[in-house]
């Protein structure tokens, strides 16, 4: 089992043992981790792995079956006293699928949201939060008129009424083009650098991969690994692809001969280069050995393995680990 241990005296989230039962089936089982102040946490797994329970859990929409969820050293508990309030005042939700009425303007369901979150906003922040999702030319249309990503923005900007110190992220650019999807982080690292922490959930790991300070990976309700991406590179010890382009036909087999006497591997042959299959952890090596075979080539890359990558091959050790726990 994999746990997150990290004792600063600035965690906003921590969740301890959780376990979250439906029936005979565990859809959580026995999470521990921490998500530190000013952060992005990164949740990710397959469908069905307990992403989406635990994010209920987190926001007291679900109770866990056993352990405990803290949030800024609150015990997140389902309960209506004052100080679970002043902590859900503290937070901003975003869900996978938003749901808005479609006969209120974008101003409207603003403040409709603010009153359900029991916070006070003016007709200034109200601009200003539609202004940051790029709707304020819009504030007076009826939702009903609205693309899938214009909902989404909007459901952006209600997450952020209040001035949100932690924001739960679920799926956050469903619906958005690619310029959208960019105009989307680049508002989360503004109020990341104001001192919010984020978690966020996805499947497109090309974004988590460049976006996350930590990423915990859920597989069949366990958490199998967390760490940065370099962190979790090094846990699943995967190659390093390498692609040299060689000066000519002959020069790459030289290259490979080369290489396999260093116990490297092909992965790819091509009438005017290779790539290579190089242990991660030998990159120095690599570059040396680039240097003792520049004569034979005239460009090289080198290409980490891609966090889905890291992702399937982490799952699939905890994966095959559950398989074996069960027959023994």
């Amino acid at each position: 089992m994999a746990t997150d241990s990290t004792h600063s005296n600035d965690v906003v989230v921590r969740a301890e043992h959780v376990v979250r039962r439906f029936g005979t089936k565990v859809a959580v089982a026995d999470v521990s981790f921490t998500v530190n102040r000013q952060e992005r946490f990164a949740l990710i797994g397959h469908n069905g792995a307990g992403k989406s329970t635990l994010f209920r859990m987190m926001l007291s929409l679900l109770p866990p079956s056993s352990g405990t969820i803290t949030l800024f050293g609150e015990p997140v508990t389902g309960r209506d006293d004052a100080n679970q309030r002043a902590v859900r005042r503290m937070i901003g939700y975003l869900p996978e699928q938003v749901v808005l009425y479609d006969n209120l303007t974008a101003e409207e369901t603003l403040r409709y949201f603010a009153e359900l979150k029991g916070v006070v906003v003016d007709a200034h922040e109200i601009a200003e939060r539609l202004d940051e999702v790029g709707l304020l030319r819009v504030a007076k249309q009826p939702v009903r008129g609205f693309s899938k990503g214009m909902r989404q923005r909007l459901g952006l900007a209600q997450a952020l009424l209040g001035e949100p110190k932690l924001l739960f992220l679920d799926e956050p650019t469903s619906g958005l083009d690619p310029m959208g999807i960019r105009d989307f982080y680049q508002l989360v690292d503004r109020w990341q650098a104001r001192g919010t922490t984020v978690v966020v959930s996805s499947h497109i790991l090309a974004e988590i991969e460049l976006r996350a300070d930590r990423i915990a990976i859920l597989a069949q309700g366990r958490l199998v690994s967390v760490g940065s991406v370099f962190e979790l590179r090094q846990q699943a010890a995967l190659p390093a692809r390498l692609w040299v382009q060689a000066r000519d036909a002959s020069a790459v087999a030289t290259l490979i001969a080369s290489a396999e006497r260093l116990g490297v591997t092909v992965d790819e042959r091509t009438e005017m280069g290779v790539w290579f299959l190089w242990p991660s952890e030998k990159k120095e090596r690599a570059l040396a050995w680039l240097l003792e075979q520049r004569e034979h080539w005239l460009d090289w890359a080198w290409r980490d393995a891609t966090l889905e990558e890291v992702f399937f091959a982490l799952a699939l050790k905890e994966q095959t680990r559950q398989a074996e726990a069960e027959v023994a």
